[in-house]
């Protein structure tokens, strides 16, 4: 499965439409997002379940911005819409395995639950 570009426009749908969305913040001028793009999209041809997002810092500033980016790469990771993982720097190809195995194994829906009784 290919990787989708995510902007300002399309963000919010694609992060509530679907189960597992994994987003990419990267920039042409950032030397470990160079080196973390063929892993990325390595792994999105490994889960066609997940939607792998590319968010363009560059192009995008104001969904970097309103998201708070300020290191890149940076990934995110979703589960039915909610943010479930965030973190700046690269990952390896069995580190991204195993953050979206962990991502689809969560109660999310239990986690909502608590969150709201807080």
């Amino acid at each position: 499965m290919a990787t989708t570009d995510l902007t300002a426009e399309n963000f919010e749908t694609i992060v509530k439409d679907n189960e597992v969305v994994l987003i990419d913040f990267w920039a042409d001028w950032c030397a470990p997002c160079k080196r973390f793009s063929p892993i990325f999209e390595e792994a999105s041809g490994r889960h066609d379940d997940v939607v792998f997002g590319k968010v363009d810092t560059e192009d995008a500033r104001d969904l970097a911005a309103a998201l708070e980016i300020q290191s890149i790469p940076t990934i995110m990771g979703f589960r039915k819409g909610n943010l479930v993982f965030r973190q700046a720097g690269l990952l390896s190809g069995k580190q991204l395995d195993s953050l979206i195995e962990q991502i689809k194994e969560l109660d999310i829906d239990a986690l909502v639950e608590e969150a709201k009784k807080n």
